[in-house]
Parts: structure tokens; sequence; C-alpha cells
């Protein structure tokens, strides 16, 4: 009834014989590699398409010799097409037969304590890098007219251990900076620059959902007579869709209420407005596309921005970097110019998307 399917030194129990879909593991290095979840194809030889979730436990041996006891994640059953293959997600139930508690079967993975080092020609640098990671995207994009450069760097890092009591591991410090570069102007300056830290919970509620709540604050960084700043305390959440083929929905409402002074500027609630919503469609290792919007329904005002990136290296050459569109319409591109309607398009190169 049962068959058991031995592939790459991995043994497989609990496939049905006539389901006709082999499941081919990833090997984990190590169990503590696994805890963080072992991709799974489902591979279906047959010439109809098929509506397998995959066999609810397999046993794989990890690079290092350990062998671990994995259980699919709860997830929607895929139907997959002829000769073709599904993804699913499996994490440790067990070691060599014997049963993790419960606590330690879903526990995520540690962040390394280790700093990394890093030599170059002006020297050594070193920082705790795991904690770091991609926030808004980063990119450089350029367009016609006023249009010019829009320059764009953003990170996350975690400031303690994801086992933190108290669950500070949860915590997030992010900082976000976009440059505007008047490229149609003599010299070229920088006409104008965004500076937005932001201090968040960012709470995983299961698989494929996540909250955060928070506090961010917008500045123009000019004195008192020109600022233009923001400061609000806001509430996200996300959730991501299975689409199969590597294919993924994330959908992000947020809603957020003003706190503190709002710099010279009092009337910038009326195109911030209390709500927003970012969403992105993606291919793994493929195409991008992405969509964020805010704005006040009362007063009609607001913006949209929609960006698409794709891999540079599936052409060849090993490039590490994105090709990046970029395009936006209303009002706040820049806080200078949070009152005035512009629309502008670029095209460039992006490192984090």
């Amino acid at each position: 009834m049962f068959a058991a399917l031995p592939m790459l030194g991995l043994s497989i129990i609990a496939v049905p014989a006539l389901a006709q879909v082999r499941a081919v593991p990833a090997q984990p290095a190590s169990e503590q590699a696994a805890l963080r979840g072992v991709e799974v194809f489902l591979v279906n030889e047959t010439e109809a398409p098929i509506a397998d979730a995959g066999p609810r436990q397999i046993e794989v041996t990890a690079a290092d010799g350990t062998r671990l006891m994995l259980e699919r994640t709860p997830g929607p059953t895929p139907t997959i097409a002829p000769h073709g293959f599904a993804k699913a997600r499996y994490v440790p139930v067990g070691v060599a037969g014997v049963a993790l508690p419960p606590a330690a079967q879903h526990r995520p993975a540690e962040i390394p304590e280790q700093e990394t080092v890093v030599q170059s020609s002006t020297g050594s640098s070193s920082g705790l890098l795991a904690r770091f990671e991609p926030h808004e995207p980063v990119y450089g994009a350029f367009g016609l007219s006023d249009a010019g450069g829009k320059l764009q760097l953003s990170f996350a890092v975690r400031p303690f251990a994801e086992d933190a009591p108290l669950q500070l591991g949860n915590l997030r410090f992010a900082y976000t900076q976009t440059m505007f570069w008047a490229l149609n102007e003599p010299s070229g300056p920088f006409r104008s620059t965004n500076y937005a830290p932001e201090l968040y919970a960012d709470i995983p509620v299961d698989e494929s959902t996540r909250v955060a709540i928070g506090w961010r604050h917008d500045s123009n960084g000019r004195g008192e007579l020109d600022s233009v700043d923001i400061n609000r305390i806001f509430l996200r959440g996300e959730k991501t869709f299975d689409l199969g083929s590597d294919w993924r929905l994330d959908v992000a409402p947020q809603a957020w209420v003003y706190v503190g002074n709002s710099g010279t500027f009092h009337d910038m609630k009326e195109y911030f407005g209390y709500t927003g919503l970012a969403a992105s469609i993606q291919q793994k290792d493929g195409i991008k596309l992405a969509l964020t919007a805010r704005g006040n329904v009362k007063t009609g005002r607001g913006a949209a921005e929609a960006f698409v990136s794709y891999p540079l290296r599936r052409l060849g050459g090993g490039l590490g970097i994105y090709l990046f569109g970029q395009a936006f319409t209303g009002h706040g591109e820049a806080l200078d110019r949070y009152n005035v309607n512009d629309t502008h398009a670029r095209i460039g190169i992006a490192f984090t998307r």
C-alpha cells in the first residue's frame, strides 16, 4: 500500500504507492538548519494532473549525518500538472526517532552571535551582519526631465536574539533614506532627502501571517522654518498566499495615527491620510510587481507607487542585482513637495527589492 523511495541517501516513508507523486527533499546541512524549514519538491510523474500535498512525514539524513523526521506544515493542497512539480515545506518533529518537545518543533532558527569580519583595502570592518535584513527596496533609478534620479537606502536590524525574554526578539529598528537628484539642473544637486527611522515589533501569527506595530518618523531634515516631518504610530498586517510554481502574493494593509508635532506644516494629514496598502506578486528568482498606496479618503488626496524588478543573473554573467523600474503618482513623493501632485517614472538597478 505504501512504498519507500530512497533518493540520494534520503529515505522517505508514508508515500502512497498509487499517488505516483515523488517527494524529493532538499538535504539540510544539520538539525539546526532544518529548523528553518526544509523544501520538498513534489514531482508528478504521470500524464494527468494530481491533487497531492505530499506525505505527512518524511525521514531524511542531514549532511552532517543526523537523521531527522520531518512533518509537513499546514497549507493548501496543490494540483500538480503532468510532469510538473509543486513545493512543500517540512519542519523537524524528531531526531533518530526521538520526538522533540512541541516548543522545539516550531522554534525559529537562532541568529548566529558571532560577528562577521570583512578584510578590504580600506582595512577590516566587522559587525553582527546576521542581524541585518532587507526592509524597503535599495535602488537607484533615473528618469527624464524633472524626474531626475531617485536613490534609496533601507535596512532593518534585530537588536535582540530571537529567544530574548519579553518577546524582545520581535523588535526591529529600521532606517530608510530617499534622495532626489536633480540631474536636469546645473551641477546636478540633490534637491531633497527623506529620512525615515522606525521602531516596531514584527510578530509572526502563523506560517503566512505577520503583524507589526510601531513608530515611524518621516522628515526632510530641514531647520525650524522649513521643517516637514510627521510622527506616526502604525499597525500593519501581512498575509502571504502561495500561488504555486514558486509564485506568491503578499498583501499588507496598514493604518496609523499621528502623534506629536508636524514641523511648520500642519496640513500633511490631508495628503498622507490614515491608511495605506502594499501588495506584490512575484516568482522566486523571477519577476516581481509591487504597488504601494496611501491616502486620505475624506480629501481624495494621496499617492501610489509601483515597482517592477527582475534578477539580472537570469540573463547570465553572474550579476547579483535587479533590473528595476519605479513610477510614482500623487502627493508627497518628496516631503518638501507634500502638497504638490507629481507623476514620475524611472528605470535603474536595485540591490534588494
